[in-house]
């Protein structure tokens, strides 16, 4: 019999254990969200998806549930101060509590920078920058006085470069960096990881105008990923286990790059 003692550590498997954690995903009705809630839910978590449209969450719900998983949802308008407060509480309350708060949805416009209506500008600042915060700021409330908690927000390739045609979106993104960063620097200390995915060029509805094999856009973009494919929904699933998991605990404020290779060429 071995003399040596027993590791205290949890093993490679309980590193990535998420059962029974309680999560919001922003936009967890389609795209990248879908696939970030349905991948805590396979790994055993309870996930409340929160979107703005009644009918896509609805069917997201019906087809977890036709696979056996359960999630619920409630509709929030993003860009409403007071929408997404009672959404958030709303959900809270459905969960029971707060452990994992992932901020997915976002929105998208193009046009040439110099045409960009302002009004556009800061709608896609409102949904896609401050309400990520707005919603870190209310599950602070919960996860600082119970010492714990992991905010999962979505940043891009724009948080690293600028994009084109994408002004506001590329901004957006670029905050959606500081305040992963900021974030972690203020909550860190006080039990909270704070990080951010950086998706690359995915293959959703959200950028169905550059999936055009035929288009100068979309040869350029496809000769410079690595992988030799754009990512699709599924490619998030991993990352967003690992950051919600204690696999992750010592990762606080990072970007992390999601992309195929694309930022290495």
């Amino acid at each position: 019999m071995s003399s040596e003692p027993r590791s205290s550590q949890p093993t490679s498997t309980a590193l990535f254990d998420v059962s029974g954690l309680t999560v919001i995903v922003t936009g967890g009705d389609s795209g990248l969200g879908h696939a970030q809630a349905q991948a805590l839910l396979e790994g055993g978590a309870r996930v409340v998806i929160m979107a703005r449209n009644q009918a896509k969450i609805d069917a997201a719900i019906q087809g977890w549930d036709a696979a056996g998983l359960h999630a619920r949802g409630v509709t929030a308008d993003l860009s409403d101060a007071d929408s997404r407060a009672r959404a958030f509480d709303r959900a809270v309350d459905l969960l029971g509590g707060l452990d994992v708060l992932v901020n997915t949805a976002g929105t998208i416009t193009r046009h040439p920078a110099e045409e960009y209506p302002l009004a556009e500008y800061r709608q896609v600042l409102t949904v896609n920058a401050e309400a990520p915060f707005a919603l870190s700021q209310l599950a602070s409330r919960i996860f600082l006085p119970q010492g714990h908690g992991v905010i999962i927000n979505m940043a891009s390739m724009t948080s690293f470069d600028g994009g084109v045609g994408i002004l506001a979106y590329a901004t957006s993104k670029g905050a959606i960096a500081q305040l992963t960063k900021s974030l972690a620097n203020d909550w860190g200390p006080r039990g909270i990881r704070v990080n951010a995915i950086a998706p690359g060029y995915m293959a959703t509805e959200f950028n169905t105008s550059l999936q055009d094999p035929d288009t100068p856009r979309n040869r350029e973009i496809s000769a410079r990923i690595p992988a030799g494919r754009w990512g699709t929904p599924d490619d998030v699933k991993g990352i967003t286990v690992f950051l919600a998991s204690q696999a992750s605990a010592y990762v606080n404020g990072a970007v992390i790059p999601v992309d195929g290779g694309y930022l290495a060429r």
